[in-house]
């Protein structure tokens, strides 16, 4: 009986540990700020198109897009800082090797340059450190700077990757191979980051313009008292303001597509 009582009392100590059951680990969303920006945003919809509460709860399905989007939205932007980090990063380590250092030694010098010129929790400084501890453990530097570009998936850093990896077996002048891996990289960078400017004004103009109709619908119904009721609580109105509320989605998506040019 007591080894009974002890097998449940270790279940419930794992139900508390954030299992569930079977013993796998229940994950809780990673960015619960996203989540609480969308049901703000679900709340101002329903009480603008629909002047009910109850609409939020019908139009709660519409969190897992935007969630989806929001987290898109902030892996893309990541992806843009750790590419100019990784720029320095890569004139730094070629540095190192032409000075004579191997490239793991060069790896480290990097790590501590990296970490005084953006900061220890920068992405780039925690990335050479994940790949520092892989040396420690007896891998080889090739296949850790090949796992790093596939954790973040960004062309730069595949490339340079695999010309590492070809360069260190083929037994070539590492420096020189991987400075002009370095120039060809940083230039095709170069051309992104103008690309980039000139398209922060467009997306700027259309975040502003995605605004506008919420305005325009608040600005009315706060001026003209009553301008919008024979729309609200009746079938037709709810009709006709869930047909424009779809064609307003529908333009933030073909905005959003007009505006995604792959860097």
């Amino acid at each position: 009986m007591a080894i009974g009582k002890k097998k449940n009392t270790d279940g419930k100590k794992k139900g508390a540990d954030g299992r569930g059951k079977g013993g796998k680990r229940i994950r809780l969303p990673g960015e619960p700020l996203f989540i609480l920006e969308g049901v703000l945003l679900l709340g101002i919809t329903a009480w603008l198109f629909y002047d009910s509460p109850a609409a939020a709860v019908i139009l709660l399905p519409l969190l897992i897009p935007y969630y989806k989007r929001r987290v898109r939205e902030k892996r893309e932007r990541e992806k843009k800082e750790l590419s100019a980090q990784f720029r320095e990063m890569l004139a730094a380590m070629i540095t190192a090797l032409k000075a004579g250092y191997s490239p793991e030694n060069a790896l480290a010098q990097c790590r501590k340059e990296m970490q005084f010129q953006f900061g220890e929790k920068a992405m780039i400084t925690g990335e050479m450190e994940r790949i520092e501890k892989g040396l420690e453990n007896r891998l080889p530097l090739e296949k850790l700077l090949l796992e790093f570009a596939g954790r973040w998936q960004i062309e730069e850093i595949s490339e340079f990757a695999e010309v590492f990896a070809i360069a260190r077996k083929s037994g070539g002048n590492l420096p020189e191979i991987l400075e002009r891996t370095a120039s060809l990289i940083r230039d095709r960078m170069e051309i992104d980051t103008e690309i980039d400017i000139l398209l922060s004004s467009r997306r700027f103009e259309q975040r502003i313009m995605g605004g506008v109709p919420f305005f325009i619908i608040f600005y009315l119904g706060l001026s003209t008292e009553g301008f919008f009721d024979v729309l609200y609580h009746n079938m037709g109105g709810a009709a006709f303001m869930t047909a424009c509320l779809a064609a307003y989605l529908a333009a933030v998506l073909l905005a959003d597509r007009i505006m995604s040019i792959e860097l």
